[in-house]
């Protein structure tokens, strides 16, 4: 008999549900928690901006050492060097974020900023152009991407320091959302038994 059999709700008689339904507090909770801590990241969205351009740096410089570590360990491997020049990119990239935090956020919003624009400007074009099947909506994507990357460009340097940590904030506010009406939604699942 394989784990899935055994592990499958259906098969021992239980909902989906019902396993989340006795931690639904806990998921209720954590939502909450998320949401109020994207609040504190929107409020505080330059602290939040350094804070997520240190941490991707740290996590850079943590891939880069471990990839050059591999790297020497498999050197007798024909891929040694292209792992090894990745591992000392990674490295450069991470001190650079982590010395330079401020300047890494304007570089990336600046970035964004021009991705929205290129991204919106195709969606605008190729919708009018094609007519697929929902064209309306796609349209409606290329416009609003289109106005976010110049509102974004128009704002740049200033828009540098506080992006990401308003992003991020936003993520966090919709993802602590969700994980509070699963556990509202798990709660009132019916109990078996």
């Amino acid at each position: 008999m394989s784990v899935q059999a055994t592990t499958d709700p259906s098969r021992l008689g239980l909902s989906k549900g019902e396993g989340l339904r006795e931690i639904w507090p806990f998921l209720t909770g954590m939502g909450g928690a998320l949401m109020v801590l994207g609040a504190v990241a929107i409020g505080f969205s330059l602290t939040a901006t350094l804070a997520t351009v240190l941490v991707f740096g740290i996590l850079l410089l943590l891939g880069g050492l471990f990839q050059v570590v591999t790297a020497f360990w498999g050197r007798s491997w024909r891929g040694f060097f292209l792992h090894l020049l990745a591992g000392v990119l990674y490295l450069i990239v991470g001190v650079f974020m982590i010395d330079n935090p401020v300047e890494t956020a304007m570089g990336l919003t600046l970035l964004v900023a021009a991705g929205l624009l290129v991204g919106g400007i195709l969606r605008i074009v190729l919708s009018l152009v094609e007519r697929f099947d929902g064209w309306g909506w796609a349209l409606l994507n290329g416009i609003v991407a289109l106005v976010l990357g110049i509102a974004i460009w128009r704002q740049w340097p200033l828009s540098g320091l506080r992006f990401i940590g308003l992003f991020v904030g936003i993520e966090m506010i919709f993802s602590g959302l969700s994980w509070m009406m699963l556990g509202l939604a798990v709660r009132s699942t019916p109990k078996f038994g």
